[in-house]
């Protein structure tokens, strides 16, 4: 028998339906989103080939790990050759003081930034982590180095994070010259914005190649502009006539911006020469987060002090005296044509990947919480792409910002070459980087050889956007990870 539906039952009936058709979608993805307790980068997202073979090994390898897999955990420096260069580090947590106020973070051996390690081209470096008191636990990155993949230094895709008490030890061929630096990429960006993070310096065999060699590490403690640690300007030596190299790192979330008060040039980008670098003189360079710069100055013969300002807060003074700050540049330094042309040891023309990184925001859930995100092609964290490359492969990115913000953008293990931003074909020296500031509505073209197999992170390096998702993977057929993210380890790498 028929039960009929009065108008007084329907009307009670209908916003119950309405509000289910509602929740029902909202529940499912708020499920959707939420994360095991452990799990693997290799189970992540989607496979993206960039037109490429799709071959069998990969498709296995991304969920299963394949028969002929290698693990990132098995590539490494030779274990047998002895090191060149030999660091022990030791980290803290503990209260740094910071321009007279005391403020809470972190320390190696004592101090924050870590000590600067130096090395020449072709040496062998290593070194001894260990971690006495830092909570989550600790790895170190060696951020625009392309060390091998299991010394990559981050938590859950290349190793388990170091927690108290524990040791690791790191080792990697110094190939290549110039200013890099390292850091922490276990709860990275609490961890490195608390004072885990240090320098790295590789000189050519023959030695510095300028007078006097200064680096300036940028870093912002709780609110307070430091170089090298310290609240306020740096005074360095110089004399009239000197060519003076400043290796600024910038090891904040958001970029800053560097200048003089008289002529320089720009040697280096990310660690790689310029190649016919002029002297710039109304011009600024921004260093994005994590990018670096190293500038030339040649100190006027009249004995005059040049400032390098770095960022408006802090300057590195050279020279004996003070002089006024400059003002700020109202143009940066167009990186796209500066220099002169030079070949880049391969021919992106033959590239055979082609990837869109496609940077926006959308709401939705990410790991169980509502919100407005960052997204990769339209996706969410964890449905990102895994970029799949076979090792010698040429590939073309293009990265995409329409998100509404600048974004750092991070490649670890290679370092790639700009061929265009916005449409307009680079001109100048070839401009190698491996952090790029891409600004909101912006777009790049870059290119790399696939020459350093594992599985590498590439994410935006203003840490708290990749700690809320703006992180995807470039991963070489056959390469497979055992370490998982969260799990007994509690791997935590953003």
């Amino acid at each position: 028998m028929a039960v009929a539906i009065t108008g007084k039952r329907l009307r009670v009936l209908l916003p119950i339906l309405a509000s289910v058709a509602i929740l029902a979608p909202l529940a499912w993805l708020w499920q959707a989103s939420l994360l095991p307790k452990s799990y693997s980068a290799m189970d992540m997202g989607y496979l993206d080939f960039g037109g490429g073979d799709a071959g069998q090994e990969s498709a296995a390898g991304h969920h299963h790990g394949g028969a002929s897999a290698g693990s990132v955990a098995d590539i490494q420096a030779d274990p047998a050759r002895k090191a060149d260069v030999r660091v022990d580090l030791v980290a803290a947590q503990e209260r740094l003081t910071i321009g007279g106020k005391s403020i809470a973070g972190y320390t190696l051996n004592g101090t924050s930034p870590g000590p600067t390690i130096t090395a020449h081209q072709g040496q062998l470096i290593e070194v001894h982590l260990r971690n006495a008191s830092v909570p989550a636990g600790i790895t170190l990155h060696w951020h625009g180095y392309d060390v091998p993949a299991a010394m990559d230094g981050v938590a859950g895709i290349t190793q388990d994070e170091a927690p108290v008490g524990a040791e690791f030890t790191y080792r990697f061929v110094a190939e290549q010259i110039g200013t890099y630096w390292y850091h922490s990429h276990q709860v990275a960006n609490e961890q490195v914005i608390g004072g885990l993070f240090g320098a790295l310096v590789v000189l050519p065999k023959a030695g510095r190649p300028n007078d006097t060699d200064v680096l300036a590490t940028a870093h912002t403690y709780a609110g307070r502009k430091t170089i090298n640690g310290v609240a306020g300007d740096l005074k360095v030596p110089a004399r009239a006539g000197q060519r003076v190299r400043v290796r600024v790192i910038n090891t904040d979330n958001g970029a800053i911006e560097a200048w003089a008060s008289a002529p320089y040039k720009v040697l280096s980008i990310d660690g790689y020469d310029v190649n016919q670098p002029t002297e710039v003189t109304d011009r600024s360079v921004t260093l994005t987060g994590g990018g670096r710069a190293d500038l030339e100055v040649a100190m006027p013969d009249d004995g005059t002090a040049v400032r390098v300002q770095v960022s408006k807060g802090t300057a590195v003074i050279l020279g004996n005296g003070d002089v006024a700050a400059p003002p700020q540049p109202t143009t940066d330094l167009n990186l796209l044509a500066y220099g002169s042309p030079a070949d880049f040891g391969f021919e992106p023309a033959a590239a055979n990947r082609h990837f869109d990184y496609s940077v926006g925001r959308r709401p939705g859930f990410v790991k169980g919480w509502p919100g407005l995100w960052w997204s990769i092609n339209g996706h969410l964290y964890p449905k990102v792409p895994m970029y799949v490359v076979r090792e010698g492969d040429i590939a073309i990115m293009r990265i995409e910002n329409h998100s509404g913000d600048v974004h750092p953008m991070h490649l670890h293990g290679h370092h790639a070459v700009v061929l265009a931003r916005n449409g307009i074909p680079a001109t100048g020296s070839p401009w190698w980087v491996d952090s790029l500031n891409v600004l909101d509505n912006e777009t790049f073209d870059i290119a790399f050889v696939a020459n350093n197999p594992g599985i590498w992170m590439d994410h935006c390096h203003n840490l708290e956007h990749a700690k809320d998702g703006m992180v995807a993977h470039l991963m070489y057929e056959g390469v497979t990870t055992p370490f998982r993210i969260g799990g007994a380890a509690e791997n935590q790498p953003e």
